[in-house]
């Protein structure tokens, strides 16, 4: 028996049970239907001329249909007698290196086979414009070179600041085309400064490169496509602030206020670009501690997706030698650097196994009623909040609410030789 099971051996793990969460279920069937009637809009694919060479951005989360999407939009601008083509856009990611950033949508089905378009990977950007303050701003050379750009992001609430615009299609114009060099002088002055450079940069991106629309995509609570919409480029800064609004009112969040402590099975860059969500688990490395509040959180494992990159992952509070196994620090820094947050690539304790993880948890989360037992939130990740585990402390919250049901009988957690969780019976 290691140091760490004589000092938890007391912490005793509850049981749980399985509850869904019901949520707006409504989305896009007909993924490349909608794309085709997005780009019927007045002002984007009717401004591609024949002959046009049209560049379309791939990012590095795991978007949804993300592959279908990209296709859908390859083939609408061949059938204007263009020629499409791929870069991967996603600032400092895979280590700043562009075959690694290739790698990464490859690993998303965004192939050169499948979407019928080349991929043109590079890190190598020019300066197109500068900032009020003097700082430069970035685009990526094969997108400054083409004869019109298609960027493409999902809306979404950002992980590390508020603004009219944060995840989306200008943060996709200025951190993701413009590579490790744009995205750090986005960054260069703090999280402070984001919504408004996000912003400023856009614009004069847009305004140097007219022959543009954008592809803005949202996603509902259940990781599915729900919203599809092609914005002109006189439009963008106008139409994506609404939009950001209706995402926000489709994202999944836990529906308790509260509880002791948050299991999260898997952390990564695919699932969120602070691995875990903090709009879900109430912990920012830049904004700190809001809704849900959570005394201590436990995170397991780092999804293969993720190439090593444990970015976001100091906001746990304990951690595996499991986890700790698979980190790539030289995947993980360079997003660190670039963002000048030290913060974010921090590393919380890292325990022998998941059942060492979960007992430290329980034994430092001072403020529990242990009369009661712990009330203990289990995800698999922050995108699925459909099916998740609570302890029973918890059950009487859970009945108390309309749209989340109980689906199973208390179950005990049962761990491997390892102490890795195994199942629950």
């Amino acid at each position: 028996m290691n140091i760490f099971d004589q000092l938890l051996a007391d912490n005793q793990i509850p049981k749980f049970v399985r509850v869904r969460h019901e949520m707006d279920h409504s989305h896009i069937d007909d993924i490349e239907g909608a794309v085709a009637q997005a780009m019927r809009r007045e002002g984007t694919l009717d401004r591609i001329k024949p002959g046009d060479s049209v560049c379309i951005t791939a990012g590095s989360r795991d978007v949804a249909n993300i592959a279908r999407i990209i296709r859908a939009i390859c083939d609408q601008v061949k059938s204007v007698g263009a020629h499409p083509f791929i870069i991967p856009a996603m600032g400092s990611h895979a280590g700043a290196k562009a075959e690694g950033q290739r790698g990464i949508i490859e690993g998303y089905g965004v192939t050169e086979e499948a979407m019928g378009a080349p991929i043109r990977a590079s890190m190598d950007t020019e300066v197109i414009a500068h900032s009020k303050s003097g700082l430069e701003i970035h685009l990526d050379k094969f997108a400054n070179a083409a004869d019109f750009l298609i960027p493409v992001g999902r809306i979404k609430a950002h992980t590390d600041f508020r603004g009219e615009v944060e995840s989306g299609i200008c943060k996709m114009l200025v951190i993701g085309m413009g590579k490790q060099h744009g995205a750090y002088q986005c960054h260069k002055l703090g999280f402070k400064s984001m919504a408004a450079n996000v912003k400023e940069f856009a614009g004069a991106i847009i305004e140097k490169k007219p022959n543009m629309f954008a592809i803005g995509l949202i996603e509902n609570a259940y990781h599915q496509t729900c919203c599809i919409e092609a914005i002109p480029a006189g439009r963008i800064l106008e139409e994506e602030p609404p939009l950001l609004e209706y995402a926000k009112s489709r994202m999944a969040k836990v529906p308790f206020d509260q509880a002791d402590i948050l299991f999260v099975d898997e952390t990564g860059k695919d699932i969120s670009g602070a691995g875990m969500d903090p709009n879900v688990t109430g912990r920012s490395p830049v904004l700190g501690i809001s809704r849900p509040f959570f005394q201590r959180i436990a995170v397991f494992d780092l999804t293969d997706k993720s190439h090593g990159n444990f970015g976001g992952l100091g906001s746990a509070d304990v951690t595996t030698q499991r986890l700790y196994r698979k980190i790539d620090f030289e995947q993980t820094y360079p997003n660190g650097i670039t963002a000048a947050e030290p913060l974010a690539v921090r590393l919380p304790a890292v325990m022998p196994s998941d059942r060492t993880a979960m007992q430290f948890a329980l034994r430092t989360a001072t403020d529990c009623d242990w009369e009661k037992g712990p009330r203990i939130v289990w995800l698999k990740n922050t995108l699925s909040l459909s099916e998740f585990y609570i302890s029973e402390a918890l059950i009487p919250d859970a009945e108390a609410l309309d749209n989340v049901t109980i689906v199973s009988e208390p179950m005990e957690v049962i761990f491997d030789e390892e102490g890795n969780v195994k199942e629950l019976r």
